[in-house]
């Protein structure tokens, strides 16, 4: 109890508190959801035990049937103002770190020039139609802040994507990436247990 009072005033516990009962009372199985938490479609996601989550964020899952298109594993940290849209499927797996303003999603409005459908720029692009992509995010990733991940990509276990990149294409496993589009710098050689320069 003494080092809770050393790291946080008591205003601070005392909120901490009422997200905490909030957040049983939004998903049982999260550790600790920080409100504003903005949740639509809240039947078609799959939320596992240990889940956090920092303030502001959105997550949205609007399937074209009825089954669960959203699922995040156990113990992923999602941090403030993080919005993840989910359509087909966005999975992500256990221990993600995801850090502040980051942006996941599996769909867009339009196609252009994916499997060779192009909308006309000429049409509003609200009434384009949605079209997805899955997203799979596997274990032990971590996205820096401000990181966008595109319909269609996997993101292989252990990698790190740094702040600012934009993932349009899959990327390995045991990679850092960085860029737009993010393309990997450094692998980890785990027989010298070093990252190494690519």
């Amino acid at each position: 109890m003494k080092g809770l009072f050393q790291r946080y005033t008591l205003g601070q516990l005392i909120s901490l508190s009422i997200n905490v009962i909030r957040t049983k009372m939004t998903f049982i199985k999260a550790r600790i959801i920080r409100f504003p938490f903005d949740v639509r479609g809240k039947q078609y996601m799959s939320i596992s035990k240990g889940f956090t989550a920092g303030v502001g964020c959105r997550l949205e899952a609007y399937p074209v049937g009825e089954n669960k298109v959203l699922y995040i594993g156990e113990n992923v940290q999602i941090n403030d103002y993080v919005h993840i849209s989910a359509m087909e499927n966005v999975c992500i797996g256990a221990n993600v770190l995801i850090a502040s303003k980051v942006f996941i999603s599996d769909l867009n409005h339009g196609s252009y020039g994916t499997d060779d459908v192009h909308d006309c720029p000429n049409t509003p692009p609200n009434e384009r139609k949605l079209y997805a992509k899955p997203v799979i995010i596997e274990e032990n990733v971590w996205l820096g802040e401000f990181v966008s991940v595109l319909p269609g990509v996997t993101i292989g276990r252990g990698t790190i994507v740094g702040s600012n990149s934009v993932v349009s294409k899959s990327l390995p496993p045991y990679v850092i990436a960085v860029g737009t589009p993010a393309k990997p710098v450094k692998k980890y050689n785990f027989e010298s247990k070093r990252w190494e320069k690519i």
